[in-house]
């Protein structure tokens, strides 16, 4: 089998000038134009380039944004167990047609990823892909919630968190012990932030428009429980405790103010969720079904100020394949997820960059230098002398999303047909240049 290098055409180059770009720094919250020169993997120089007898490649980017490369720090990459709806290998190139060069899956595969051998495999599947695959392993065996995993084998292995996402860590007694274990080697515990006995049977946001479209409901409070309890648990232990996918008002009023306590916690937020509102599942379109649900335009709203104020850290897809079999049924019986890979830059430009909600380095931190900073990766800087990450887009170019087009293994996109704006020109990462014919 070909790796993805050979099927998307990437070129390995020692050296390599990126000319005219408009550098996007997420650290000093900076965009100028300038030059930018990687050798051997690493940045070796940013700033105004006599080109002039340079011996590597060169890449004219006229004036496109050149930023660290993007991490997706929250992806299902559904392997092992249904690599009918993704692999690592299909993951890594829907990552890369969404300017990605580094995503982090999530565990609740089949088996979970629970073991060292799982996240070696992950590992090794993804050894001569551009993009970097960093696994979240789990919390409890078999994501059970009830017998931790060997949480310091995971870590020496490459795991770089723990989460039983799909479910919360089942009581507040093993969350305490987790967030003990994991102390030691200092990384987060990512929640899935949901109290079944208040969600359990609902098909999506549980309000007036649940009431009016018949379909059983998730009270916002099923997350609201389950935020405050982990942010309790975090300040009692002293552990870092990241809040997967937030969707309610009130779940980010309780993180703006842990963090004000000085507590460990940080969160994310879904292109999906500053997006959409509950209206939209009237449609009946299974597409518009994700876990948790489309919230309410008061929700959304608390997205976008928790966006602007520094509440939320990170933007992650939650790029979550389904099979058209099993998207294209009953809205109450299909399954939760979409697709995010592909879109998310584009909705980030469209909706938070373009309307002055974010600066493009806010917009790019979020998606850059802040996951790392969370997971302690090596990346998501422009640095000389660090290791070399890039992505290259147009901010202003217009497309329009075809889900017949997308290169992940499923089409479960609620976006199919928007006109989005920002689009992917290039990557660099591991020594190599995609597209390798662009000069």
């Amino acid at each position: 089998m070909k790796t993805i290098a050979q099927n998307a055409a990437c070129q390995k180059v020692d050296k390599i000038l990126f000319r005219n770009a408009l550098v996007v720094d997420p650290e000093k919250g900076s965009q100028t134009k300038s030059d930018v020169v990687v050798e051997g993997g690493k940045f070796e120089e940013i700033g105004k380039i006599d080109a002039t007898g340079f011996d590597g490649k060169v890449v004219e980017v006229n004036g496109k944004v050149l930023c660290p490369g993007l991490i997706d720090m929250h992806v299902h990459l559904r392997q092992p167990g249904r690599e009918d709806e993704e692999t690592v290998e299909s993951g890594a190139l829907a990552a890369m047609a969404g300017g990605f060069t580094a995503v982090c899956p999530m565990p609740n595969t089949d088996p979970a990823t629970d073991t060292a051998e799982i996240v070696g495999f992950l590992k090794e599947r993804a050894q001569d892909l551009l993009v970097d695959v960093y696994p979240i392993a789990a919390v409890t065996r078999g994501r059970a919630g009830e017998e931790l995993t060997e949480m310091g084998s995971l870590v020496e292995a490459g795991a770089v968190a723990f989460s039983d996402d799909g479910d919360p860590v089942a009581t507040a007694g093993i969350l305490r012990r987790a967030m003990e274990y994991v102390r030691m080697f200092d990384v987060p515990i990512i929640e899935h932030c949901e109290d079944k006995t208040l969600s359990r049977g609902g098909a999506m946001n549980e309000s007036a428009v649940s009431t009016r479209l018949g379909l059983p409901g998730i009270p916002g409070i099923s997350e609201d429980v389950t935020v405050a309890r982990d942010i309790e648990v975090a300040a009692f232990t002293g552990a870092k405790l990241h809040i997967a996918h937030i969707s309610t008002a009130n779940a980010v009023e309780l993180v703006r103010q842990a963090k004000k306590r000085g507590i460990h916690v940080t969160c994310e937020v879904t292109p999906h969720h500053f997006t959409l509102n509950d209206e939209v599942v009237s449609s009946f379109d299974s597409n518009f079904k994700m876990h948790p649900p489309l919230r309410t335009q008061a929700d959304v709203a608390a997205m976008l100020e928790g966006l602007k104020d520094g509440t939320i850290d990170v933007i992650a897809t939650d790029h979550a394949p389904h099979s058209i079999e099993e998207k294209e049924v009953e809205f109450d019986a299909a399954p939760f997820g979409i697709l995010g890979l592909e879109t998310a830059l584009g909705l980030v430009m469209k909706q938070l960059v373009h309307p002055g909600i974010l600066t493009l380095p806010q917009a790019i931190a979020k998606m850059t230098s802040n996951p790392a900073s969370i997971l302690r990766l090596q990346r998501g800087v422009l640095r000389k002398g660090a290791a070399a990450s890039v992505t290259i887009f147009d901010p202003d170019v217009a497309w329009t999303v075809d889900k017949s087009a997308l290169k992940s293994k499923s089409k479960n996109t609620p976006f199919d047909g928007w006109n989005l704006t920002g689009r992917v020109v290039g990557l660099y990462s591991k020594g190599r240049w995609w597209p390798a014919e662009t000069e």
